[in-house]
């Protein structure tokens, strides 16, 4: 059956909008699994002068993005009648709308939050495969991108080793990859792995094991696995089990990356990310324990240690003053460029599969771990990052982060047009940082975060090399650029900490000042502009 848009007398906009398409599939008569699209958008766009408003759709009722919208004063409209200019949508409703079943043609002023085929980077199974190929491509080429260290034997595990690609642990897919895993599994049987379903979120179905016995699923359909068959599949990930820990507690990034194109890449960093705190102090031996392990909101409000109050997490800002305490001044803006670069190349590595349509934009979630070596680790991508609000903190955080992004894919006219380059104004991007292409350093003496020492490589075990030489701080930026240091230079003495870590940072910075009054005086220097004097570390 054919559905009917009712007229609205009211409104001009819609008159001339075409039936939609039947809701029932064309081959079983039953409904389909969604069932808010259909119709067949009208070939050329109402004249700018007759459209008043922008009209918006969304399935996500969430605080954050609605009271965006209406701030706006934009108008919501049903999905079904096609007459939105900004769709709100579900990763799911997108990949019907681009389906080849039932295509949609989108008009020149319509945008949408999401990619054909953004699962290239949010599936886990299918960002590993895209890595991979990243790196066998910059192999081939002979990038210097590329480059390897020679296999170590202190490792134990031997493969390959990379010194700018190592973005990911060593990590398989299960059941095709079965065989290969269980002879990495061999030559070192006491690491630690971790299973995770390749299509699921909020720490659904994730466990760590460090037997074969505990795979013997995966054993059995390896045996019996045939690759035209649709199977579930997992992937098993070398697990990191010397993590930067904070109050004794584990923690990881959240971080939101904005990307309006992939060719060309046009991506931004949200200044605004935070760190997510496991509840109970971590022990890496007690593998069975989520608690101190996953660091997922959703698992961890399960604990009655959780604090709903600030729901376990941190501002990012505070985790970049406590690593400048702890750690030594400046290394934040050494960490932040390294976990630049690693966004950077999981873009590239999707970048020649993705379906760069411009009425697309995308908002990722990023969830990044930092080893004790302070070298960041990709664990994985969602396309869907949650915005509803677990917080006050957390719903400041989440409107803004749509207030903002908003204010970047929608043009200065006000009205979504395919036709617009997707420049924004520099002002609209005063909370991003633009994630630029990775280069490799010009002199050997740039300072960089040690990756032969303390990485891990695709097949390295996490490590620090203790006779290894510092890195000097030398004050010059990584390429791919640094957050905004636009935060004081002391930690202050009312930062909210998870509890345990107060004690860490008064015993740290005790130690600290007593070793700073032997350094010598810093001498400044002012430009012939006048501008203000830079600090300038004497050697």
């Amino acid at each position: 059956m054919k559905s009917r848009l009712k007229k609205k007398k009211s409104s001009s906009c819609i008159k001339d909008v075409k039936p939609s398409l039947s809701k029932c599939s064309s081959k079983t008569d039953l409904p389909l699994p969604i069932q808010i699209f259909g119709l067949v958008s009208r070939e050329k766009p109402w004249p700018r002068k007759e459209r008043q408003c922008i009209y918006y759709s969304t399935d996500c009722d969430k605080a954050a993005l609605i009271n965006n919208f209406k701030k706006r004063d934009w108008h919501r409209v049903p999905a079904f009648d096609g007459e939105w200019n900004v769709y709100w949508a579900c990763a799911q409703n997108c990949r019907y709308i681009f389906g080849v079943d039932h295509p949609y043609r989108m008009r020149s002023d319509q945008i949408i939050n999401h990619f054909p085929n953004s699962m290239e980077l949010s599936r886990k199974d299918l960002l590993v495969k895209n890595i991979k190929r990243y790196r066998k491509d910059l192999e081939r080429k002979g990038d210097a991108l590329a480059a390897t260290f020679p296999n170590d034997t202190k490792l134990g595990l031997g493969g390959t080793r990379y010194m700018h690609l190592d973005i990911i642990p060593m990590t398989f897919v299960l059941p095709a990859d079965y065989n290969l895993f269980v002879e990495q599994f061999n030559k070192n049987p006491a690491c630690t792995w971790i299973v995770k379903p390749s299509d699921k979120s909020q720490g659904v179905g994730i466990y760590l094991v460090n037997k074969l016995s505990q795979l013997k699923r995966f054993a059995y359909e390896a045996r019996t696995f045939y690759p035209h068959f649709h199977r579930d599949t997992c992937v098993i990930s070398r697990y990191i089990d010397d993590p930067l820990l904070i109050g004794g507690k584990k923690f990881d990034l959240r971080l939101y990356v904005l990307v309006t194109s992939f060719n060309p890449m046009k991506a931004y960093l949200y200044n605004e990310g935070f760190c997510r705190f496991c509840t109970q102090r971590y022990d890496h031996t007690e593998i069975d324990n989520v608690f101190m392990h996953l660091t997922n909101v959703s698992i961890q409000k399960n604990n009655k240690e959780y604090n709903a109050t600030h729901g376990g997490k941190w501002s990012l800002q505070n985790l970049w003053l406590y690593l400048d305490s702890i750690r030594g001044e400046g290394i934040s803006k050494k960490v932040s460029a390294r976990i630049l670069e690693t966004i950077r190349h999981s873009l590239d590595a999707v970048a020649p599969v993705m379906a760069n349509d411009r009425h697309c934009f995308e908002v990722y979630g990023y969830d990044i771990i930092i080893d004790n070596s302070l070298k960041p680790w990709l664990i994985e991508i969602n396309t869907s990052p949650s915005i509803h609000s677990t917080t006050k903190n957390d719903c400041i955080l989440k409107t803004r982060l749509i207030d903002n992004v908003l204010n970047v894919v929608i043009p200065p006219g006000g009205m979504p047009d395919e036709r617009w380059p997707k420049t924004p104004s520099p002002e609209c991007l005063k909370n991003f940082t633009l994630i630029a292409p990775v280069e490799l350093p010009k002199t050997p003496n740039q300072s960089r975060l040690p990756t032969s020492s303390a990485g891990v490589g695709d097949g390295g075990k996490i490590c620090r090399n203790k006779n290894a030489a510092k890195p000097k701080n030398t004050g010059n930026r990584l390429a791919g650029g640094a957050l905004p240091s636009n935060m004081p230079s002391t930690v202050p003495s009312k930062l909210l900490l998870p509890s345990g870590t107060a004690a860490v940072m008064r015993s740290t910075s005790k130690k600290t000042g007593q070793k700073s009054k032997s350094k010598p005086k810093t001498t400044t220097k002012r430009s012939a502009t006048g501008a203000a004097p830079s600090k300038l570390a004497s050697k």
